[in-house]
């Protein structure tokens, strides 16, 4: 009998796809790549026509000779890695690692590991795709290039460990300019304005929203006005002038890409994108469930593509009828209106069987992978059912010249809400009087409620809100998100707190000196450009090389005179009136990992270290003495009192020396200007040239 060897990426795999197969076939791992760049070396051969020099990963050279001894002992070969550029290149490295022969290997895929699908994998065997190999090696090169020549740098110019990446610079750059834009920001007052009504022969109270009159909406910037329409609207008779009925239907949503999945996942579950990547890569591998062994819970993870197999929207359409009703049944899905489609190869990511509800697998699963597991059956159930209906009403309401809105909806019949809902599904309770009301109904006008609100400014990012933003703009694949983000927060360029991702002086160091040298690569349009090249690489329409030589002439030049600049800047620690308490020296200023810190120039002999409370020169509002830069256990800037614990006074932005002529309290800087701290005060002004 002839002998099989299959060569898979994950231990976990083994486990799960030995199942299916019989004993003439060997499943092997290779615990993700064999071979890569030299740490040491550039390992790029820029005059031999940009030629990558790859050699063993440390450590694998054992696993490497176990798998040369099966492959001696097969006749055939299978490298079955994951089913993207990535898995690609691991698959054409171990070809090459194990100098493996044309006609003794091929190449298997699929996008979920289940009986069927491998099976299925190989008799549709083929060979190693050559376009998806040079996209990434394209990818790993343009990486290597910025990594390599820009790292340098950052460690001449603020501390040896910092590290600029091709995708991660551009990500710290949005969340810098994010917080700029936030620090810019000046409130703007605005009035909203309810009208509690009573309805004859009803309990309930009617609440209306102030609209403005039947020739246009008025928004209601001050006090003074919100006065002026109060007193008009005390003594006016309210009256019911319009009331519409209609229908409305909502849409179910779209199964889960992993960009999707990261910002639910966060959103719902409060999973970091990391924790998302990591839990769904267990649910795709296999986990022992009782009574059925290893089994692969979902489909591959990492997909731009909405698309469902013929047989898996089968499989759906009969589940849910059986379980809810023919009437849930969907139509199929609708299209997403995207036009960019770059693993469109893979399915959505979905339950590999939709038989196998969260509550048959509970007891198999940890917490964390029950509740990732319920939030994609959910998510994909939901897409291939029904739409939900609602019964609307809108009701206009008459006061003199001023014209209030009411308006509900009510389920007629919930379709796809009977198994998901996430935020933007709306109250349906709220207002439910308005159904009843009619052109005859007969009110009274209770209580006028007033507020005043301030506009705000863009929130900070979150992961999931970042995730979004990446996919928008086309930076990065759903492969590179999380690794990314994760990589920002453990340079600490970045940090969280709660959901919100804030930057850190050590961040806001690095982020300005690749603005200033580099400003291309920190550039969003040049990186998503870069992806678009990446793309036509895979589909064979540009030669990876291309993409390279063009890239790296820029970048030599760029980093050239980036050196030729620092050349002239001369680097020493700046000496302050600080003294050491164990040596008497005085002490100096350091970079740590979360930014400036006082040290003691007699380092090793003398370790001292203090905070460094770097002095702004404007008194503290509260007790006269000196404001100081303080830093939050996670790194995030903010200004502080140098008498702290004995005085409270803190402010995330500049407080300024000018105090308000308005009402006398402390102004801020916020980009341009200097406002009132006092946001019901308002007063704003021109920030001094100097």
């Amino acid at each position: 009998m002839a002998k099989y060897l299959v060569i898979v990426e994950s231990p976990t795999k083994v486990k799960t796809i030995k199942k299916f197969l019989g004993a003439n076939y060997t499943v092997a791992a290779s615990n993700g790549h064999v071979r890569d760049f030299p740490k040491s070396q550039f390992g790029i051969d820029v005059e031999n026509g940009f030629e990558p020099k790859y050699i063993t990963i440390r450590g694998k050279g054992e696993l490497l000779a176990g798998l040369r001894k099966e492959v001696k002992k097969a006749d055939k070969v299978y490298l079955a890695t994951d089913p993207d550029r990535e898995g690609e290149a691991i698959s054409w490295h171990l070809a090459h690692a194990l100098r493996l022969e044309d006609s003794k290997m091929q190449r298997i895929t699929f996008n979920e590991i289940t009986k069927n699908a491998v099976k299925n994998s190989l008799k549709n065997a083929r060979k190693i795709d050559q376009n998806l190999v040079d996209a990434q090696q394209a990818r790993r090169m343009l990486d290597r290039m910025v990594g390599y020549k820009i790292s340098p740098l950052l460690w001449a110019k603020v501390k040896r460990g910092l590290s600029a990446g091709r995708v991660q610079s551009v990500v710290l750059r949005m969340i810098g300019d994010r917080e700029d834009e936030i620090n810019s920001f000046i409130p703007e007052e605005y009035w909203s304005l309810e009208a509690v009504l009573g309805v004859k022969g009803e309990r309930k109270s009617l609440t209306a929203k102030f609209y403005g009159t039947d020739e246009e909406k008025i928004i209601i910037h001050t006090k003074a006005e919100m006065e002026a329409l109060l007193a008009e609207l005390q003594d006016a008779e309210y009256e019911v002038l319009h009331v519409k009925s209609g229908e409305r239907t909502r849409r179910p949503p779209l199964p889960f890409t992993t960009s999707t999945l990261q910002q639910e996942a966060s959103k719902v579950l409060n999973f970091s994108t990391q924790k998302t990547m990591r839990i769904a890569q267990q649910l795709y591998e296999g986990v022992d469930i009782k009574k059925n062994g290893t089994v692969g819970l979902i489909t591959y993870l990492r997909t731009d593509s909405v698309r469902i197999s013929d047989e898996a929207a089968a499989s759906a359409r009969a589940y849910i009828g059986e379980n809810y009703g023919e009437e849930y049944i969907g139509q199929g899905q609708g299209k997403k209106d995207d036009h960019k489609k770059i693993q469109d190869a893979h399915e959505a990511i979905r339950p590999s069987d939709i038989s196998r509800s969260p509550a048959v697998v509970k007891e198999s699963l940890t917490r964390d992978q029950f509740r990732l597991y319920q939030l994609i059956w959910r998510r994909f159930a939901a897409s291939q059912m029904q739409q939900a209906k609602y019964e609307t009403t809108s009701v206009t309401i008459g006061a003199g010249k001023y014209r209030f809105h009411v308006s509900a909806s009510r389920v007629l019949f919930d379709g796809f809400l009977s198994v998901y809902t996430d935020d933007t599904t709306e109250d349906t309770k709220q207002n439910q009087l308005a159904g009843s009301i009619t052109t005859e109904s007969v009110l009274t006008m209770k209580e006028l409620q007033d507020k005043q609100h301030f506009t705000q400014s863009a929130p900070h990012y979150t992961e999931a809100s970042l995730v979004k933003t990446l996919e928008e703009l086309g930076i990065g694949r759903p492969s590179t998100y999380a690794p990314t983000i994760t990589t920002l927060l453990a340079r600490r360029y970045v940090t969280k707190e709660g959901k919100n991702i804030y930057m850190t002086e050590l961040g806001e160091v690095v982020n300005q000196m690749m603005k200033q040298a580099f400003p291309s690569i920190v550039d969003v349009n040049f990186t998503a450009n870069m992806e678009f090249l990446l793309d036509k690489v895979e589909e064979g329409s540009v030669k990876w090389k291309t993409v390279v030589s063009n890239f790296y002439p820029d970048l030599e030049i760029a980093v050239e005179e980036a050196e030729k600049e620092l050349a002239e800047v001369k680097i020493e620690d700046e000496v302050t009136d600080v003294v050491c308490d164990l040596c008497g020296r005085n002490m100096v200023i350091k970079y740590g990992p979360h930014g400036r810190f006082l040290a003691c120039p007699g380092f090793p002999e003398c370790r001292n270290t203090k905070p460094y409370l770097e002095k702004i020169g404007i008194p503290c509002p509260k007790c006269g003495k000196e404001l100081v830069i303080r830093k939050t256990k996670k790194g995030r800037r903010y200004y502080g009192c140098e008498d702290h614990p004995d005085c409270d006074f803190m402010s995330w932005q500049r407080p300024s020396a000018e105090k308000c002529p308005e009402c006398g309290g402390y102004m801020v800087e916020r980009g341009n200007k200097i406002v009132c701290a006092d946001e019901q005060c308002g007063y704003v002004t021109a920030k001094p040239k100097n």
